[in-house]
């Protein structure tokens, strides 16, 4: 039998659970260890034979590790995390600060490049799949316009955002496009749209008792660089309501791309791609473990420093052979 690709950890949260949730459903793969910056023994981890460990024992697992899934988050811990692990072990992260992208490829790519290892940064569905999207619909069709929408859904920085105001007890924010923008896109009229024109944002908020419904709503109507630039609607609930109906995390949404082809431009050509999920998370930390199969492979042909989705063959996510693909699926 095949040695099996050794996995770890790095961070037990949401994404985390969901990297644990979804390795079982490949059987060349194994979970070795995780690793937390919190007390290991408050850890109740799913698996029987892994172990739970503080972050700074990951170290002595070099070489008894494949790849580290790095499952922090990307204001604060990715940054940080990523080079260091890079000096050590094979890596796979969700880093989704699309401005910052190229930033911290480089950070990760020299350390990546000094030590010999392999790091694929920004691999989820937004950067990730959605990139490889928007990629191929502007190669096959150049002349053309490339639309993404994202939702129904919730934004777990926006919500954050919204527990932060004084007086609220619990929120939650929806990013919801909007229809009448998609039925145009779709039609090929390849609107310019704004941003207040593709989505719209819908908050679901417990106030704590006594406090001021109306200067919560216009603290987070006017909130710059969250929710000013949008349509926003704010809904007071109960608790008991909140926990309910507000308990899980979906998310989705569409890459579109509106072309033209013929000598005249006069045939309109339409590409699009969807996701409809009913757990962001653990979609996305099944997006990661297809990459770590990839990172693994990638560096046993000595390909090393930093990776993206663009750099890694779709053949590369696959447990089957060349010849399997060609036929189950080619």
């Amino acid at each position: 039998m095949t040695e099996k690709i050794k996995i770890g950890i790095v961070g037990y949260g949401n994404l985390g659970k969901g990297v644990e949730a979804a390795l079982p459903q490949h059987d060349d793969m194994e979970l070795v260890a995780v690793f937390t910056r919190r007390a290991p023994e408050s850890l109740q981890i799913h698996s029987k034979r892994a172990k739970v460990l503080h972050i700074s024992e990951a170290e002595r697992f070099r070489g008894k590790i494949d790849v580290m899934i790095l499952c922090g988050g990307s204001a604060t811990d990715l940054p940080v995390q990523t080079p260091v692990f890079a000096a050590d072990f094979n890596l796979v992260n969700s880093f989704d600060n699309h401005a910052k992208i190229p930033e911290h490829f480089a950070a990760v790519d020299k350390v990546a490049k000094a030590h010999g290892t392999t790091a694929a940064i920004s691999v989820g569905w937004d950067p990730g799949l959605f990139s490889l999207n928007r990629l191929l619909a502007e190669a096959v069709l150049p002349e053309g316009v490339n639309y993404t929408f994202w939702g129904r859904g919730v934004s777990q920085g926006h919500s954050d955002a919204v527990r932060r105001i004084k007086g609220v007890k619990y929120a939650v924010q929806y990013t919801i496009p909007v229809q009448e923008a998609m039925e145009r896109v779709r039609s090929g009229e390849n609107p310019h749209l704004s941003t207040r024109e593709k989505h719209w944002r819908e908050c679901y908020v417990v106030a704590e008792e006594g406090a001021d419904l109306e200067k919560i709503t216009q603290e987070i109507k006017t909130m710059p660089g969250y929710f000013a630039e949008y349509e926003t609607k704010v809904n007071f609930i109960s608790e008991e309501e909140f926990k309910r109906q507000h308990n899980q995390m979906p998310h989705g949404g569409f890459v579109i791309h509106s072309g033209r082809t013929g000598h005249g431009r006069e045939h309109k050509q339409m590409m699009e791609f969807s996701l409809k999920l009913d757990s962001n998370p653990e979609f996305t930390a099944s997006v990661l473990v297809a990459y770590a199969r990839a990172v693994y492979r990638l560096n046993k042909e000595g390909q090393v420093g930093a990776k993206t989705v663009f750099d890694i063959p779709f053949a590369y996510l696959s447990k089957r052979s060349a010849a399997e693909l060609r036929r189950a699926l080619l």
